[in-house]
């Protein structure tokens, strides 16, 4: 993984917060919020909690728990500051692969497209298995692959064609690049979790989301905003333009067909 990968600094925090929250994020939070609910968690640590938008939904299904929100990113923080407030909460930069907490002082660990975007996998699952408390639970979403995922996939392939000599590969590299689940398992396991549930969950994005919202959200809210400005700097409005005509083809006459798939993991220590 490079770098600029897990980079969402400048504009990046307040598209990813406006238009990938709806597209992306939002409806894997509810599920998130609902299963978390169901366990009772008193203390809960989130890692690469972006902008807020799984935490927020935490706040209202865990209305006794303890939050403590942390990202590798403080601009991602300072956004979701602007929305969340709560005694219950605390924000904290951090890096999930080298958590500043001791031992055994959590019984949940939420991590909603993170893992991912983690060089030491293994070892960030190692983390969230020593912070926890015997029987406390590994909440887990990571995103299944791009032939599941046809809005990302269609962005991809188009942004792709405009740099054919170096076409840019975030998406497949990253966020959509760990989605086989004998991998995932297997680094839970060297983690040392033995006992987990994998559920693989299609979801559709928030009504009302658009080809527009799309477009701007992963071209512009996602570091590969980044790797088309390091090709050509003046080709960001481009390529926005030509990811929002691509995807006119997922409209139809029940609106924008923007399906998701993720794999939702639940290892228990």
């Amino acid at each position: 993984m490079l770098n600029t990968d897990s980079a969402f600094a400048g504009s990046i925090p307040a598209i990813y917060d406006r238009h990938l929250g709806p597209l992306l994020f939002k409806p894997y939070a509810e599920e998130v919020g609902r299963r978390a609910a169901k366990l009772g968690a008193e203390c809960i640590l989130e890692t690469a909690a972006g902008t807020g938008l799984v935490t927020e939904v935490l706040l209202q299904a865990c209305p006794a728990a303890r939050i403590v929100a942390t990202d590798l990113n403080q601009a991602m923080l300072d956004q979701a500051a602007q929305r969340l407030r709560s005694d219950r909460l605390r924000l904290k930069a951090a890096d999930a692969q080298q958590l500043p907490f001791g031992e055994a002082e959590f019984d949940l660990v939420v991590c909603q497209f993170g893992l991912m975007f983690m060089p030491d996998k293994a070892g960030a699952n190692r983390e969230a298995y020593r912070v926890l408390r015997s029987g406390g639970r590994y909440l887990l979403v990571i995103w299944n692959g791009l032939d599941h995922n046809p809005v990302s996939r269609i962005i991809g392939r188009r942004i792709a064609a405009m740099f054919p000599d170096d076409p840019p590969s975030f998406l497949a590299r990253t966020p959509f690049g760990y989605s086989d689940p004998a991998r995932i398992e297997h680094d839970l396991l060297a983690a040392g979790f033995s006992d987990m549930e994998f559920e693989t969950v299609a979801l559709a994005s928030a009504p009302g989301t658009t080809p527009e919202d799309a477009a701007v959200g992963i071209v512009q809210g996602t570091p590969l905003k980044s790797e088309i400005e390091e090709r050509d700097p003046t080709r960001l409005q481009d390529a926005t333009d030509a990811a929002r005509d691509a995807l006119r083809e997922l409209e139809g006459p029940h609106g924008f067909d923007s399906r998701l798939s993720a794999h939702v993991v639940v290892a228990i220590k």
